[in-house]
């Protein structure tokens, strides 16, 4: 089984955002908003001993993904490929989970009420296509792959040239966008760019803590119950009752 990561040199981004345009594009992205963004420029320092950078950001489609859990109708949930994806059938549009980012990389598209992000275009994917950002890069910047396959692009670059993961303490839940740059690209990243703490707001919390154990035991409950009956009623010779 694959297990899909992205990997952004951003010493060779140019910061030209063809990849956000790409990526609106194909997925009818709403102005004002951004499955893959670019922070242009950023400095850090104080003349003339200033650094910067381009920052390219997207879903991190991590290995510990802290948006699943406060989803109340299991709308986000995680592929074993390591894609994290929203059920727009299920979601309805909370936003629990766009706060329990530490990234800021999902958002409620204001046409449709639901939550969207980065599925690392995975109906790009099943058509043996790259997704559309990694395609328009006109730096070579972006490279996407399986993490498993030592011949791919991205696991060599993960272990065999070092790319590093935007982690902090934070949140160090293993993101699959992994960067490579110089030390001092490093620094700004740390500095301008690293997570934030995810936010719970208090339902979500109540949900997390309280409400979604009890459900879970609830509807265990039932079954076990319905179960027990059913093979009561064929130990015994009786027909199942149907609802």
């Amino acid at each position: 089984m694959a297990r899909y990561a992205m990997v952004i040199d951003l010493r060779k981004c140019v910061g030209c955002d063809a990849c956000t345009v790409a990526c609106r594009t194909e997925w009818d992205v709403p102005i004002g908003h951004a499955r893959t963004w670019v922070e242009q420029s950023v400095t850090v320092g104080e003349f003339p001993n200033v650094s910067g950078t381009n920052w390219v950001a997207q879903c991190n489609h991590c290995d510990e993904p802290s948006c699943i859990e406060p989803c109340p109708t299991g709308a986000t949930f995680q592929l074993k490929n390591g894609i994290v994806k929203v059920d727009t059938d299920l979601c309805i549009g909370c936003g629990y989970c766009v706060e329990a980012c530490p990234y800021d990389a999902r958002y409620i598209n204001p046409l449709t009420n639901k939550v969207d992000k980065c599925d690392f275009c995975e109906a790009r994917l099943e058509e043996g296509l790259q997704p559309a950002c990694v395609t328009t890069c006109t730096g070579d910047a972006k490279f996407f792959g399986d993490l498993e396959d030592p011949n791919s692009e991205v696991y060599k670059k993960v272990y065999e040239e070092g790319a590093w993961r935007n982690e902090n303490d934070n949140a160090a839940i293993g993101p699959n966008v992994y960067y490579l740059g110089t030390p001092e690209q490093l620094e700004i990243v740390k500095e301008k760019f690293g997570p934030r703490e995810p936010r719970l707001l208090p339902p979500a919390q109540a949900w997390k803590n309280i409400l979604k154990p009890v459900v879970l035991t609830a509807i265990g409950a039932t079954f076990a119950g319905q179960a027990v009956a059913f093979f009561n009623q064929l130990r015994k010779g009786e027909e199942p009752i149907d609802d």
